[in-house]
């Protein structure tokens, strides 16, 4: 019963094989029943010439298929009879019920689990050859954005957990092709794996099946990205290495725009919303930076994701960072305002810590511009860090210049040695800004408490990975310069700023409007054809702007 109402309201390519069959069931039954029913009808007509309602003959049917009774020679007169006939229908349930469990559930027992009959049709989908990070948050992430996929687990046990929890996975070894083609490989349109040395194995088995396939390979070091590429990966990422760069681009995001000697002028500034803000938990268009007349939200980062502009829906939580231009004194204002965040102006800092000299810590070192002072630190003496020592020790902090230090980024091994560095850091300097790498995105919470400002989990930046190059979305991409420039406003001439600001799609917005040596920034005003705007937005976005807008 429980499968039955488990397929209520279900498109059929969306049921599970096991429902498929029990679907086919019943409609098998109640066909083989009518059929019997109406040749039964017939036949007591015209054979037997004794004639009878549908309805008697569907019931001798049911008696006789079920073995509760024998038809031609019901009813019967005699009470002794009926108590009889009424005695041996009871024992035939008992008999039939016995032997359902003694013999039949036990033979289904000992039968081995098929999970692909839990499957539902596939077409177009995704199939991850095993995954080493937090699959359950893989598969929800695909789960919320509607992707189909399967996932093969060769571990049995695992396998059978999430598919009892409703993940489409089945148990396998994805180096062979029989276990591929219970995935549906030849009709799937990604094949992502996670399987360290056994992935070139793995790749080339699932090319063989489909050609077609883009693959995305996970891998511990970018220095396996050539080889993985001979055999057919079109994308190799190393999340260390990623999550490495994006602390370092994310510590050194510059800002460029007019001169801002007064207060009056526009600047732009970084607003970290920490855990104890008010805006916790607030979608962007309820927020008060969004409501305010005269600031603009040029941009967020969310999860150590870019988007710029934000969505309305997105939710801002502790580890989101909002772009917001306006005038200095609007920005102090809302600052102040706002208890619980930290601000800080956008600027490139003069001197930056990398604590980890990995995998994650030499791709953030890579990333930083060259105008940037960086102190490697490991306790490692063959990684030639700038500092060997144990990052967990507060001299080892002091002797790569914490004091002075903008920034420190944590790219330790260990979410614990993480966590600890933090929180030392954090009681050495109450102004350097840290970011931080962990590998269980549970932690991520325990690293803002520990003085984190900015916080990327592996678990869950993988996730996001996945989910994005789905649909074909790049993320995690180099940071552009965030500009601010001063533009001619005849293209935005009779329009209010509010208006001139609506199309947030085109990536660069109108923070305000320059008017006599005044910037403006109250959406309510119209824009003059002899003022000038102010535009915000990042390079690629402000250049395309300056070709289509101000060229025209």
């Amino acid at each position: 019963m429980r499968e039955l109402r488990d397929i209520e309201g279900l498109h059929p390519r969306d049921l599970t094989q096991r429902q498929r069959l029990l679907v086919l069931f019943v409609i098998s039954l109640v066909v083989v029943v009518l059929f019997y029913t109406v040749v039964y009808n017939w036949g007591m007509r015209t054979l037997e010439n004794d004639p009878q309602s549908i309805f008697r003959s569907l019931n001798t049917v049911v008696e006789t298929m079920t073995t509760t009774g024998y038809g031609a020679d019901s009813p019967w007169a005699t009470p002794v009879m009926n108590v009889l006939m009424v005695t041996i229908q009871f024992t035939g349930v008992i008999i039939g019920f016995v032997t359902l469990r003694v013999l039949v559930i036990p033979l289904f027992e000992r039968t081995p689990l098929n999970l692909a009959d839990r499957l539902t049709s596939k077409n177009d989908h995704v199939v991850i050859a095993e995954y080493q990070h937090d699959t359950e948050l893989l598969l929800d992430e695909l789960e919320e954005l509607d992707i189909d996929y399967v996932l093969i687990e060769s571990d049995v046990e695992e396998a059978k957990r999430l598919s009892d929890e409703g993940y489409q996975a089945i148990t396998g070894d994805p180096e062979e092709r029989s276990d591929l083609d219970r995935a549906t490989i030849e009709r799937a349109s990604l094949f992502i794996t996670d399987a360290g040395d056994r992935t070139a194995s793995i790749v080339l088995t699932a090319l063989e099946a489909n050609e077609d396939l883009r693959v995305i390979s996970f891998t511990e070091s970018t220095r396996r990205k050539a080889a993985l590429a001979e055999v057919g990966v079109d994308r190799s990422v190393a999340p260390h290495a990623l999550i490495g760069r994006r602390l370092a681009e994310k510590a050194t995001t510059p800002v460029t725009g007019p001169d801002r000697d007064d207060e009056d002028e526009v600047d732009v500034r970084e607003i970290l919303v920490r855990r104890d803000s008010p805006l916790h938990g607030v979608r962007v268009s309820d927020s008060p930076i969004v409501n305010h007349p005269n600031l603009t939200l040029v941009a967020g980062w969310f999860d150590g994701e870019l988007h710029l502009p934000p969505s309305p829906n997105d939710e801002l939580t502790p580890n989101t960072v909002l772009v917001v231009a306006g005038t200095r004194s609007e920005l102090d204002e809302i600052t102040d305002e706002i208890a619980g965040v930290r601000s800080r102006r956008i600027e490139t800092p003069s001197k930056l810590v990398v604590a980890g000299f990995g995998e994650g810590g030499t791709a953030a070192v890579d990333a930083l511009p060259a105008d940037v002072s960086v102190t490697t630190i490991d306790e490692s003496e063959g990684r030639n860090p700038d500092v060997v020592g144990d990052v967990t020790e507060p001299e080892t902090l002091r002797d790569a210049g914490i004091d002075d230090a903008s920034a420190l980024v944590v790219t330790v091994g260990t979410d614990s040695t993480a966590l600890m560095t933090v929180a030392i850091a954090r009681s050495l300097s109450s102004d350097v800004e840290i970011l931080a790498r962990v590998t269980d995105s549970d932690k991520t919470r325990a690293a803002f408490r520990a003085g984190a400002d900015y916080v990327l989990s592996i678990q869950q930046v993988s996730a996001r990975l996945v989910a994005a190059e789905v649909h074909g979305e790049q993320v995690m991409s180099p940071t552009n310069q965030i500009r601010l420039i001063r533009a001619d406003a005849a293209p935005f001439a009779g329009e209010s700023l509010a208006n001139a600001r609506r199309n947030i799609e085109r990536g660069w917005t109108v923070v305000g409007v320059s008017r006599g040596g005044t910037v403006r920034t109250d959406e309510r005003i119209t824009i003059e054809a002899d003022d000038d705007v102010i535009v915000a937005g990042s390079d690629d976005a402000i250049q395309e702007f300056e070709r289509t807008v101000t060229s025209s």
